[in-house]
Parts: C-alpha cells; sequence; structure tokens
C-alpha cells in the first residue's frame, strides 16, 4: 500500500475518500485512533499500489486540499 495522503482535518479525510469510492477505488484510513488520542499526529490514506496514480488523479482533479506526502 502506499501512502496517498496525510491530514488532520477530518472533512478532507471523509471527502477524499467518498471522492475515491466514487471512482471504484479501495482505500485505508490509517492512524485514526493515534490521532484521536492526540491530535497532533495526521491520519494517512492509503491505496493499493496498482491504484495510487488513478486515486491521486481523481483527488487532484476534485480540489482535495490536503498534504500529498509523495511530492505531489
Amino acid at each position: 500500500m502506499k501512502e496517498l495522503i496525510r491530514t488532520q482535518d477530518p472533512t478532507v479525510m471523509l471527502y477524499a475518500k467518498t471522492v475515491l469510492d466514487g471512482v471504484g477505488i479501495t482505500s485505508f484510513e490509517a492512524d485514526v485512533n493515534m490521532s484521536n488520542l492526540y491530535g497532533v499526529l495526521p491520519r494517512r490514506l492509503l491505496v493499493i499500489d496498482q491504484d495510487f496514480d488513478k486515486a491521486l488523479d481523481a483527488l487532484m482533479s476534485n480540489g482535495v486540499d490536503a498534504d500529498f506526502s509523495n511530492g505531489y
């Protein structure tokens, strides 16, 4: 799996997951419990390697405002 985005904003995470679901990409939200517990750790959205480029295109074309951790 590859890390697609990281954010502390739960609304951005929800929107990103909704966009990915809409184009048929399965995603996994990591570090949710740690983010809730400490509040300073960002949540991470992961996708399988084969879906990474398609997922990145979908998020960018839908205006998802997040930290694209891979330099995009």
